[in-house]
């Protein structure tokens, strides 16, 4: 799996996502990609 450049926390809101777009184009949250949930060392 290759992952974003920019990859939000799950405490922050998917949201962002779309705000940041233009600044970060290739960003997504951890729900995205299915890792809501793990913990950061598995991450």
């Amino acid at each position: 799996m290759t992952l974003p450049r920019l990859l939000l926390d799950e405490n922050l809101s998917p949201r962002l996502v779309k705000l940041l777009a233009d600044v970060f184009p290739d960003s997504a949250h951890l729900d995205d990609v299915g890792l809501h949930g793990h913990t950061d060392e598995n991450i």
